[in-house]
């Protein structure tokens, strides 16, 4: 479990430095230049990100148990990742989507979905402690953004096949979850 946890501070602490401390950024870029602070982020990222997995995995080994999920948790979560996936996907176009436009920050909303979905579905302790944390860091994260001077940049008009194929590639990966990718990168099928 320690593992898994280091990774989650890791993780989630380098995505909160802009929530918690917004001038440590801007005071690194000036200190080690825009690239540099990149990869100092990416690779503390990636390393959070790695640990959390290999953490996960091996709490999953020995499950500590908090509730025993609802019988409608795996319906409702499989429906919750019908909608999270495609917004995940719309968060990536550098052209706005219509879905971005309506829902503001697609990936954040995505995130929210995943957590409260995996929150209901898991009851284990390392799966709850996941999900919540995760949960937290997108409300912390939409309140930061609210709090934030807004930038008057030009944004261009949203592509509407751009919202299509947000949607057919976040359900194709659903569909991959669904039968084969979930059991495949997980070890839990879900069908």
């Amino acid at each position: 479990m320690s593992i898994f946890l280091v990774g989650l501070v890791l993780f989630i602490g380098i995505h909160s430095i802009y929530i918690v401390a917004p001038g440590v950024r801007e005071a690194a870029i000036a200190r080690i230049g825009y690239n540099p602070w990149r990869g100092v982020y990416s690779l503390v990222s990636l390393a959070g990100l790695l640990l959390l997995i290999y953490g996960y995995g091996l709490a999953r080994q020995d499950p500590v148990p908090l509730f025993e999920p609802p019988s409608w948790a795996r319906l409702f979560a499989f429906a919750l990742m019908v909608v999270a996936l495609p917004l995940l996907v719309a968060s990536f176009f550098p052209v706005p989507t219509r879905i971005g436009r309506f829902v503001r920050h697609p990936m954040l909303m995505s995130v929210t979905l995943w957590s409260v979905a995996h929150a209901l579905a898991v009851g284990t302790l390392a799966g709850v402690l996941l999900s919540a944390v995760f949960f937290v860091w997108t409300l912390a994260a939409r309140f930061s953004l609210v709090a934030r001077p807004m930038t008057t940049a030009p944004v261009a008009a949203p592509e509407p096949l751009n919202d299509w194929i947000a949607v057919a590639i976040g359900l194709a990966v659903w569909a991959a979850l669904m039968f084969v990718l979930h059991d495949w990168l997980i070890g839990m099928p879900l069908l």
